[in-house]
């Protein structure tokens, strides 16, 4: 079948031009799969530059028929995006028939963020006379710090440590390295738990490179910062949901409230669009509303 020859050049395209990982490459794979079953099923014997703009509206119309939200009908629209962008580059086809294609409406949801005072407070619970406390409160600082993700996180290196600079390195999604600036108390707590809990630990072999260690002396898990900030936050009172993204999200809300430019953040964050940068406008937004309605005397008469 041509579609299958069209997908196997877009999944070599995936992995050797934009340099994605194995999972991301399946979920755009899954995107165009899905795309395949909808022209076989309704439009037989249409190859990729045959597709136009009603074929792919009459798509959307497809997938809603099979009662798939719109969060997952945008997933898919944007795979289909992804291919007809290959397609071009690699002049099998003239023209992007999803260039005009309008995505389903979607309430874009705002990120749980916590203020300043619930970063402290996480801080404050964590019992620092424990080796385990040391490592925690250097995890804390280093994802507020930096904004990272967790998988980036356990996955930070010794060898990726620049504390003369200030600066650490990252591997993000795609394996994309990134530098990422750290504040002067992560870097400090990095030191501290390094010269004094993790050189006592009985580090396996192979995991000599990674920062943070459990007790057994493997990186951690992503389970394991979960549960790790869970149980802070029940210390803390912090009544909100609270997942490692959440200090990534509030790391970046805290940055562009205080200023910060947006190209700037998309660097620190490793967003390859800056429009997945552009919620954190929206939360800004938010918070002044909030702050000029709480302290407008107009909106606070009795």
């Amino acid at each position: 079948m041509i579609w299958e020859s069209y997908r196997r050049g877009f999944q070599s395209y995936l992995r050797l031009e934009k340099s994605l990982s194995g999972n991301s490459i399946e979920a755009y794979l899954h995107d165009l799969d899905t795309f395949t079953e909808y022209i076989e099923e309704v439009k037989a014997g249409k190859q990729p530059g045959d597709i136009v703009l009603s074929d792919l509206e009459e798509f959307l119309k497809w997938l809603a028929i099979k009662n798939l939200s719109a969060r997952s009908q945008m997933r898919i629209i944007s795979g289909i995006r992804a291919f007809y962008r290959y397609l071009l580059i690699e002049n099998t086809v003239n023209s992007d028939p999803t260039e005009l294609l309008e995505s389903p409406r979607l309430g874009r949801k705002l990120p749980e963020v916590l203020s300043i005072n619930e970063i402290e407070r996480l801080l404050a619970a964590i019992d620092r006379s424990t080796p385990e406390g040391e490592r925690n409160k250097a995890i804390i600082e280093t994802m507020y710090s930096c904004g990272l993700r967790v998988s980036e996180l356990v996955n930070l290196k010794i060898s990726n440590l620049y504390f003369n600079d200030g600066f650490i390195r990252v591997t993000g999604k795609g394996d994309k390295e990134r530098l990422v600036p750290a504040g002067n108390q992560a870097l400090k707590q990095i030191s501290l738990y390094l010269h004094d809990i993790r050189c006592h630990i009985e580090i396996k072999k192979g995991e000599e490179d990674f920062v943070f260690l459990n007790r057994r002396g493997s990186h951690l898990t992503r389970v394991m910062v979960f549960t790790i900030l869970k149980g802070l936050a029940i210390k803390a009172g912090i009544k909100k949901k609270l997942s490692p993204h959440t200090l990534r999200h509030s790391f970046a809300t805290h940055l562009v409230e205080n200023g910060a430019d947006l190209r700037a953040v998309q660097e620190m964050l490793g967003h390859e669009s800056i429009t997945t940068t552009e919620i954190y406008t929206h939360l800004s937004r938010e918070y002044l509303r909030d702050a000029i309605l709480s302290h407008h005397p107009l909106y606070n008469r009795g």
